[in-house]
């Protein structure tokens, strides 16, 4: 999400006597390249959303028996350990595109943005950190309390970037471009921590010599793009095997897109020319297929489950869903915004004179909307007991949904100011194609104001003339 051109402007360290400002307004690139993101991202998270409640409909309605017909159906070669639900095609193979470009984002964001500087990466990973335990420790103190199970700790603390977006679309607010860079960079240390959590937690039964396959054959991928070899018709045939063969070696297969996604390079060469690194080029061009086709189909396939009136308020009783709604709800929420709050605590650093508190607690509670990974972690947690795995999703279902009403209500209170920051930003009265609040150092700008200023009021003389001896006339015996 985040490119070299990505760098909030957030100094934690400051130098003595220098008041550092916590989500202070981005440089001009930082900015453009965010609103790129944001719009590729909206309208997947919009296509997420529809695709969610068709999956609900569809699944609560007198043709769910077809539902999980198409759900269950499976194809694919058996002899190559690939016989697969269209589900699990959905969770094992369409994400692994998703996870390519989180991939994509997490070696971009390592090599040539915010968390290259320790500095300015201290408030997104502490943020997105907590923002991930605390929820973790929410789940556990529930299901301690409540005899439930500990495996569903992990499904609480995942950030569906796309789905928050699509919220912000649907209530129309207008966020200041630091807040929605802040909620993007947690969402990329969030990412990367959720992989994790993936590969370590949920690896059972390892078939090596899959797994030794795998990595030849990533090793055969990364030798391609060193020798600067080209073509999709090359590259997609050993995605797929790479895909398999980590599929069959125990490990999830969506690793093995995070790991290719990685190898990419995201630095560009200047002295050859180059405008755009190759993993731009390519996160370009692969993310609308992720978030316009693979995030919503698994969606479509994963979020179909019951939500009777019975079954919604089971939710608030089972400690194992109960710890899952409000992890999302009140454990993101406190986490990221405790972790921010610490940060800027003890490196002296100030809140934006833009901003308030209350504004970045608001975001921090979008942040429990977890929707896509969350599900997929459910499903690995609890693999085996398809009906706790069903109310683990209505939990997350209905945990993203107080979350995304609560942060809505919040963002909503405060949108006159976000309005008025946001037209600040947008503001060209020189139509130079830059933002004014920019140019404010720019004496050229204010040169060019001068002369627009001069020429209406020019303007408005010649008019005050007119309308001057239009009334003597007026005036005049008749």
């Amino acid at each position: 999400m985040l490119s070299d051109a990505y760098r909030p402007e957030v100094d934690l360290v400051p130098a003595p006597g220098k008041n550092h400002k916590v989500l202070g307004r981005l440089s001009l690139p930082e900015r453009t390249f965010v609103a790129d993101a944001l719009r590729t991202e909206t309208v997947g998270g919009v296509l997420l959303l529809a695709a969610a409640i068709a999956a609900l409909i569809w699944a609560n309605t007198p043709i769910r028996e077809s539902y999980e017909s198409v759900r269950d159906f499976h194809v694919g070669p058996a002899s190559l350990g690939l016989d697969l639900s269209i589900e699990h095609w959905a969770a094992d193979g369409l994400l692994a595109v998703f996870f390519f470009v989180a991939g994509i984002e997490l070696k971009r964001e390592l090599v040539a943005g915010d968390l290259k500087d320790p500095r300015a990466a201290a408030l997104p990973v502490v943020a997105a950190l907590c923002g991930m335990a605390v929820p973790a420790l929410v789940y556990t103190l529930v299901n301690v309390t409540g005899g439930g199970s500990f495996d569903g700790w992990a499904v609480p603390t995942a950030t569906d970037i796309a789905f928050a977006l699509a919220v912000l679309a649907v209530i129309g607010t207008s966020l200041p471009s630091a807040l929605r860079a802040f909620l993007l960079t947690l969402a990329v240390v969030d990412d990367l921590f959720a992989i994790l959590i993936i590969a370590v937690f949920f690896t059972e039964n390892l078939n090596f010599a899959a797994l030794g396959g795998a990595a030849v054959g990533l090793g055969v991928f990364w030798l391609l793009l060193h020798r600067g070899v080209r073509g999709w018709y090359v590259y997609v045939p050993l995605a797929l095997v790479i895909w398999g063969l980590m599929y069959n070696s125990g490990v999830h297969a969506t690793i093995a897109g995070v790991a290719m996604g990685l190898m990419l390079r995201c630095t560009t060469r200047k002295d050859e020319g180059e405008q755009r690194s190759p993993g731009e080029r390519i996160e370009h061009l692969v993310r609308p297929l992720s978030a316009g086709l693979a995030v919503p189909l698994f969606a479509l396939f994963s979020a179909g489950v019951a939500v009777s009136g019975g079954a919604l308020g089971e939710v608030f009783t089972r400690p194992e869903t109960l710890g899952v709604v409000l992890g999302l709800v009140v454990g993101k929420a406190v986490g990221i915004f405790g972790g921010t709050w610490l940060t800027a605590r003890f490196t002296r650093a100030s809140l934006s004179d833009d901003l308030a508190w209350p504004d970045v607690f608001a975001v921090s509670s979008l942040a429990g909307i977890g929707f896509t990974v969350s599900l997929l972690i459910g499903e690995l947690a609890f693999d085996g007991d398809q009906a706790l795995t069903d109310e683990v999703k209505a939990a997350v279902l209905m945990g993203s949904l107080i979350a995304a009403v609560l942060s809505g209500v919040l963002l909503k209170i405060r949108n006159a100011k976000y309005r008025r920051l946001w037209e600040d930003e947008e503001r060209d009265e020189d139509l130079d194609g830059i933002p004014d609040i920019y140019e404010q150092d720019n004496p050229a700008y204010h040169l060019r104001m001068a002369e627009i200023h001069e020429r209406k009021a020019a303007e408005h003389r010649r008019l005050a003339e007119v309308t001057g001896g239009a009334s003597e006339e007026n005036d005049g015996p008749a």
